[in-house]
C-alpha cells in the first residue's frame, strides 16, 4: 500500500519534522515497539510514510514531547498522524520479520545476531563492545552500543559462520536486499577492519548480499583491498562530529583519529570501492553549526564521499540522553541544500549499493535529492 502524506510542508518536510521531534503513541497498548540500545537507530521505530520507510524516534525525551501523536492501528494496520490534533498523514508500521523466529542450533535467537532496520536492509555490530565504551573519558557520549547487550537483547561477538546462517534466512524469508556490519572498535590498528573481512567473506559465500562495512578509518590504507577483496561493496566511515571542539566534547577518544586522517582515508577509500561507494554519517544537532556541516560536505562530495547528514537522537540512559535534538528548523537549513548538492555532482544515494545512506529511513536527505 502506498501511502502520501497531506500537509503543507510536503512529505521531505513532515519526515524531516518527524525525526527532529519524534511520535508519541497515542496508546501505550498497542503493541508497537521500537528498537533501545545498540548501535544503530536506536529508541526508533520503523513506519511507512509517503511510500518510504523511515525511522522516527518514540521512545526519547523529545518524543515524549512531540507535537506528533500516532492513533492505535486500524485492522490494516494504519495509524493517522496528527498535529496539534489536525490530522496530516497516516503511517504503517512493517510487521516483524519472519526470520526472527528462528534460532540457531545452539539455541541463539536470529534476532539476537543480526536485525531488520527500516524494510530491507540487514543489520548487524558484530562485535557489542569497543575499546572506549566503559570509560567516559573516553567513549563516545550518544553511544548505547553496551545496551542491548546488557538487556540480554543480543551477543557480544557474531561469528562469521552465524552471520551467514542468518544472512541466508533473511534474503530467502523477507527478502533483505542489502547488509550493513559495523562493529564497536576492538583495538586502535585495523579498527575493525579484519573482522568485516572474515564476517562478509562468510556471508557472501553463502548469499548474493551487498553489504556495507562500517569502522573507523583503519591504521593502514591496504585494508581497503583487503575488504573489497572479501565482498564488501561499499565502506562507511563515520564522522559524527566535525569541528574539534565538538569532536573533543562528544567523542573524546575517537577524536583522537583526527580529521585529517580521515579525509586522507577517503580518499585512499574511494580510489577502491569508487566514487558514490564511500560514505559518512554526520549528527546534526551536536554543536556543528549548519554551515560547517554543508562546508564540510562539499568538500566530501568532491572526494566521492557521501555525506550523509543525520538528525541527532538522544538514546536514553547516554550522557546525552537530555541533550535537545536539532529543530526542524536547523534541518531546514541543511538539507535541501545539501540535496540539491548531491543532485548536481550526482553523488545520489540510490546508486550506492549498500549501506546506511541507500537505505535513507534515519534522514530526510534523499527526499531533497529529487
Amino acid at each position: 500500500m502506498t501511502l502520501s502524506a497531506q500537509t503543507k510542508v510536503g512529505p521531505a518536510g513532515l519526515i524531516s519534522d518527524l525525526q527532529s521531534l519524534g511520535l508519541r503513541l497515542e496508546d501505550n497498548e498497542v503493541g508497537v515497539t521500537g528498537r533501545r540500545g545498540g548501535a544503530g537507530p536506536s529508541d526508533h521505530k520503523a513506519v511507512s510514510l509517503a511510500g518510504r520507510t523511515v525511522m522516527i524516534p518514540i521512545a526519547t525525551v523529545s518524543a515524549c514531547e512531540s507535537p506528533f501523536v500516532a492513533s492505535r492501528p486500524d485492522a490494516n494496520g494504519i495509524s493517522e498522524i496528527r498535529r496539534n490534533g489536525v490530522v496530516v498523514s497516516h503511517i504503517e508500521f512493517p510487521r516483524q520479520p519472519r526470520f526472527y523466529d528462528l534460532q540457531t542450533t545452539e539455541g541463539i535467537p536470529y534476532s539476537q545476531i543480526a536485525t531488520l532496520h527500516s524494510s530491507d536492509v540487514l543489520a548487524t555490530t558484530l562485535l557489542q563492545s569497543c575499546i572506549r565504551y566503559g570509560n567516559r573519558n573516553t567513549s563516545c557520549q550518544f553511544c548505547a552500543i553496551g545496551q542491548s547487550l546488557s538487556a540480554g537483547k543480543t551477543i557480544l561477538r557474531k561469528t562469521p559462520e552465524q552471520l551467514a546462517e542468518v544472512a541466508k534466512a533473511a534474503v530467502e524469508l523477507d527478502n533483505v536486499k542489502h547488509m550493513v556490519m559495523t562493529t564497536g572498535t576492538p583495538n586502535l590498528t585495523d579498527r575493525g577492519a579484519a573482522l568485516l573481512c572474515e564476517s562478509a567473506e562468510a556471508v557472501k559465500a553463502v548469499v548474493d548480499l551487498p553489504i556495507q562495512g562500517q569502522c573507523e578509518p583503519p591504521d593502514d590504507d591496504i585494508w581497503f583491498e583487503r575488504m573489497k577483496a572479501a565482498g564488501i561493496a561499499s565502506l562507511g566511515m563515520h564522522l559524527e562530529a566535525i569541528t574539534p571542539e565538538v569532536r573533543a566534547r562528544i567523542m573524546p577518544g575517537k577524536a583522537g583519529v583526527v580529521l585529517e586522517r580521515y579525509m586522507d582515508a577517503f580518499d585512499a577509500a574511494v580510489a577502491v570501492f569508487g566514487r558514490g561507494q564511500v560514505s559518512t554519517y554526520i549528527l546534526a544537532g551536536l554543536g556543528d553549526t549548519p554551515d560547517v556541516i554543508l562546508s564540510v560536505s562539499e568538500q566530501l562530495i568532491t572526494k566521492g564521499v557521501y555525506p550523509f547528514v543525520v538528525p541527532f537522537v538522544p538514546i536514553t540512559g547516554t550522557p546525552l540522553e537530555n541533550h535537545p535534538a536539532p529543530t526542524p528548523a536547523f534541518m531546514a537549513q541543511i538539507l535541501p541544500q545539501l540535496g540539491a548538492m548531491l543532485k548536481k555532482a550526482n553523488l545520489l544515494s540510490h546508486d550506492m549499493k549498500a549501506g546506511c545512506a541507500k537505505c535513507g529511513a534515519c534522514s530526510a536527505l534523499a527526499s531533497y535529492e529529487v
